[in-house]
């Protein structure tokens, strides 16, 4: 019998969404190196197609949405209850509906709650997949890590967000907002870790300006306001003679900003998600970018990239692109109380921090994977 750990890492990829996807790609590439004998599982919403985007990155993956599945189907409940149901289930079985996996998650060393925004106050049932990770602790003493956590807005009260992560062995979140509400260490999105692979696959192109705006999770009337100020920004840029360029994030909900600016950007100069996914993403400093898109964002600033980043929805989005900002991206929010009318003046960006910060997060991973690998 294997004496080689099983990792579990429990995150939101197959949707898929850009962001998400690159976090779990980065966090497999590591444990390839660092754990390369180790069984690792995935419990993800949408196994089938995280199977094709995560193929041949770690050679003990195996993906489930085991964990997912017993949240998804306790979404008719109150938050309060999903948590326990899901609980009840972990510890005592007798659903063949879910019991061949929640047996398998029984024999993981480690659970990992990878980095995201998708356990907070939008989302409120999420929390119930923290709960069924403290469940397995209770019964098998498993290591429980969550990273790079966007926690805001808020979770019930503060009483309940401070109790959140109580008996997990390594919690870090991404902005100081999260901190602060949950009495828990600062630290950064887990994308830091894949930066440098990153920085190799990103697209070799002609000076552009790339747009990406996403039409879900909007405040009232946010979408037009902003479509109307990047048709504004892309005018400005084709009078300077500038190629402007589209990419998708989600395939889809990304899409329909595209269609209203079509008159603008020419169709080859369109990028759907899977050739975003296949190429890498156009970043440097000769690439300006226009997006709603936090991770577009962290990367194209890593890159060298000035840009705009337009806040879709308050308390939830402004957090975000303003915890890269504070990390020195150099880029404008444009937010509904402070609109942005040009890109900044500077050419500051994160380029030249982005091996100090992927060497921390990379510290962090070695934290909670020690290995005798030590490259990455």
């Amino acid at each position: 019998m294997s004496t080689e750990p099983e990792h579990y890492l429990v995150s939101t990829a197959g949707n898929p969404n850009f962001g998400d996807e690159f976090i779990t790609a980065a966090w497999l590439r590591f444990l390839a190196v660092n754990a390369p004998n180790a069984v690792v599982w995935l419990d993800c919403p949408n196994p089938g197609a995280a199977s094709l985007l995560f193929e041949g990155l770690h050679p003990g993956l195996r993906i489930t949405d085991t964990l997912w599945r017993a949240v998804r189907d306790s979404g008719g409940l109150p938050p309060g209850e999903a948590g326990p149901r899901v609980s009840h289930l972990v510890r005592h079985l007798g659903s063949p509906r879910y019991d061949m996996g929640l047996v398998r998650l029984r024999r993981a060393s480690s659970l990992h709650l990878l980095g995201g925004g998708y356990v907070n106050g939008m989302w409120p049932h999420h929390t119930a997949l923290v709960s069924g990770m403290k469940a397995v602790k209770e019964l098998t003493g498993a290591r429980l890590y969550a990273t790079g956590q966007g926690l805001m807005p808020l979770i019930g009260t503060p009483r309940e967000a401070a109790d959140l992560f109580l008996g997990f062995d390594h919690v870090t979140v991404r902005d100081a907002e999260s901190a602060r509400a949950y009495s828990l260490n600062a630290g950064l999105d887990d994308a830091f870790l894949g930066l440098r692979p990153a920085a190799r696959l990103a697209v070799r192109r002609p000076a552009a300006t790339n747009v990406c705006i996403q039409a879900d999770m909007m405040d009232a009337n946010r979408f037009d306001e902003i479509v109307a100020a990047v048709r504004l920004q892309i005018k400005a840029a084709l009078s300077e003679g500038r190629q402007v360029n589209y990419l998708e994030a989600i395939p889809g909900i990304d899409r329909r900003a595209y269609d209203q600016l079509s008159d603008l950007i020419a169709e080859e100069n369109f990028f759907p998600f899977t050739r975003v996914w296949d190429e890498g993403i156009p970043a440097g400093p000769d690439q300006q970018w226009l997006t709603t898109r936090f991770h577009f964002h962290l990367l194209a600033s890593a890159a060298g990239s000035p840009g705009i980043a337009y806040a879709a929805r308050e308390g939830y989005y402004d957090v975000k692109h303003q915890s890269l900002i504070r990390l020195g991206t150099g880029w404008a929010l444009d937010t509904r109380a402070s609109p942005a009318e040009d890109f900044p003046s500077g050419k500051k960006t994160l380029r030249t921090k982005a091996d100090t910060l992927t060497a921390l997060k990379l510290a962090e991973a070695r934290k909670i994977y020690p290995s005798r690998a030590c490259g990455l």
